[in-house]
C-alpha cells in the first residue's frame, strides 16, 4: 500500500481537507494552470492552422514543385520547355509524387466597357487537379479542358469580378502585348475567392491551348510542370532528388530543366511562416512560467497550513522524502484538475472558432478571412505531457521546505 498516496488522497478529497487545502491562493494557482494550458492550446492550434491554411493557398496556386526552363526569368512571360509523354510518365512514377500537370502563363490586360485590369492568364491541361478551386468557388463551376479543341471558358476571382462588374456567363476581352497586340474573348464559368489577395487579383484560369497559340508554341511546349507530393514533410528531399535528376537533362530544343520547390518560389512567405514558430515558443515559455510560479505559491501555502501535520509525521518516524511525496501528490491532483479545465476551455474555444468563426481577419493583410485553428492530437498530447512535467518539476523546489521544519516547533504551530 502506498501510504503517501493514501494520506494525500485523504487530505485532498475529504470534505475537511478540502476546506483546508483550497484557500483562495490555491484556487488562483489552479486557475493559473487552467488558463495557461488553455492559452497554450489556442496558441499552438492557431499557429498550426494559420501556417497550414496559408501554405495550402500558396500550393493551390503553384503546386509543391515546379519544373520550368532554366532560361526563364522571374516574370510570367516565360520561355517554354518541351515535355513529352515519357517525361510525364517518369515524373508521375517518381517516389513521393502523386500528381503531375502542365501549365502555361501569359500576362495580359482584361478590359470591359467601364474598366480594365492587368492579369495573368494561367493555362491548364485536361489533367489539371481542380480540387483547390472547387473548394474556393463562390458561384458557377470549373470548366472541362478538351484534349483537342481550344476552349474559351475561364474562371476568375471574386476580386476581379467585383472590380470589373462581371458575373458567371459574362464575356470579356483580354489583350496581350507582343509583336502585335492580340485580343481574345473569354466566357466566365466560375468565380472563386481564396482570400489570398496577391493571387486573387492576378490569376485567370483558362485552357492551356489558348496560351500556346498566343505564344506560337507547339502542342508539347509549356511554361512548366507542376508536381504534387504525397507528404509535405518530404517536400525538400523530393525536390532535391528531382533537381539532381533533371539538372543535366534537356528537352528536344536543348533547353535545361529547372526544378524548384514552392518554398524556393515563395521564400518570403515561407520564411515569415517559420518566424511564427518563435512566437509560439515564447508564448509557451511564458505561460508555463506563469502557471508554474502560481503553483509554487499554492504549494507553499499548503505546506504552511499543514506544518502541524508535518511535525507529527516526523515525530512518528516518517522521513522527509516520504512527506515531500505526500505534498507532491497533492500538487499533482491540483495540477491535474487545473489541466482538465484548461483542456475543456482551450479545446472548447478551438471548436467554437472552427465551427462558427466568431473571430474574423482582414484577408488583405493575413490572407485569411477568419482565425484558423488546427487541433493536432499528437501536439495536444505532447503539450499536456510537457505542462504536467514542467509543473511537477517546479514543485520539487518548494517541497524542499519540508526538510527545514522542526517537529518540536511545528507540533505547537497553529
Amino acid at each position: 500500500m502506498n501510504l503517501e498516496l493514501f494520506i494525500a488522497k485523504k487530505i485532498h478529497f475529504s470534505k475537511e481537507g478540502d476546506k483546508q487545502v483550497t484557500p483562495p491562493a490555491v484556487r488562483i494557482a489552479m486557475i493559473g494552470i487552467a488558463l495557461g494550458l488553455a492559452v497554450m492550446i489556442l496558441s499552438v492550434a492557431i499557429v498550426i492552422g494559420f501556417k497550414k491554411e496559408v501554405r495550402n493557398k500558396v500550393i493551390g496556386f503553384g503546386s509543391h514543385i515546379q519544373i520550368t526552363n532554366l532560361d526563364s526569368n522571374v516574370s510570367y512571360e516565360t520561355s517554354p520547355i518541351a515535355v513529352n509523354e515519357a517525361v510525364l510518365t517518369e515524373l508521375s512514377h517518381t517516389d513521393g509524387v502523386n500528381h503531375v500537370e502542365r501549365f502555361a502563363t501569359k500576362p495580359g490586360l482584361l478590359k470591359t466597357d467601364s474598366a480594365f485590369q492587368g492579369i495573368v492568364l494561367k493555362g491548364v491541361g485536361e489533367e489539371y487537379d481542380w480540387t483547390f478551386f472547387r473548394k474556393n468557388l463562390k458561384s458557377g463551376d470549373v470548366f472541362t479542358v478538351s484534349p483537342k479543341e481550344s476552349g474559351t471558358s475561364v474562371i476568375i476571382s471574386k476580386y476581379l469580378a467585383d472590380r470589373l462588374s462581371l458575373k458567371v456567363g459574362d464575356g470579356f476581352l483580354t489583350y496581350f502585348v507582343q509583336e502585335s497586340v492580340r485580343a481574345r474573348k473569354f466566357t466566365i464559368t466560375g468565380i472563386y475567392e481564396t482570400g489570398f489577395l496577391d493571387y486573387d487579383k492576378l490569376f485567370v484560369i483558362a485552357d492551356i491551348k489558348q496560351v500556346q497559340r498566343l505564344n506560337g508554341w507547339e502542342a508539347d511546349q509549356v511554361s512548366g510542370l507542376e508536381l504534387y507530393v504525397d507528404n509535405y514533410a518530404r517536400l525538400d528531399s523530393i525536390s532535391e532528388q528531382l533537381y539532381f535528376s533533371y539538372s543535366e537533362k534537356k528537352d528536344r530544343n536543348d533547353n535545361t530543366y529547372y526544378v524548384r520547390s514552392i518554398k524556393e518560389l515563395n521564400p518570403m512567405i515561407f520564411n515569415w511562416l517559420d518566424v511564427l514558430d518563435i512566437n509560439v515558443v515564447v508564448i509557451l515559455v511564458l505561460m508555463m512560467a506563469v502557471a508554474g510560479f502560481t503553483m509554487i505559491s499554492g504549494l507553499l501555502i499548503i505546506i504552511l497550513e499543514r506544518t502541524n501535520m508535518i511535525g507529527i509525521l516526523k515525530a512518528l518516524g516518517h522521513d522527509n522524502r516520504g512527506i515531500r511525496k505526500i505534498f507532491l501528490y497533492i500538487s499533482f491532483f491540483l495540477i491535474g484538475k487545473g489541466m482538465i479545465w484548461g483542456n475543456i476551455i482551450g479545446i472548447g474555444l478551438c471548436l467554437i472558432q472552427s465551427k462558427f468563426q466568431p473571430i474574423s481577419l482582414d484577408s488583405s493583410i493575413y490572407y485569411l478571412d477568419a482565425v484558423p485553428v488546427d487541433i493536432n492530437i499528437l501536439t495536444w498530447v505532447l503539450l499536456n505531457i510537457g505542462t504536467l512535467s514542467v509543473a511537477m518539476l517546479m514543485m520539487l523546489g518548494p517541497s524542499f521546505l519540508i526538510t527545514k521544519i522542526d517537529p518540536a516547533k511545528s507540533i505547537r504551530f497553529e
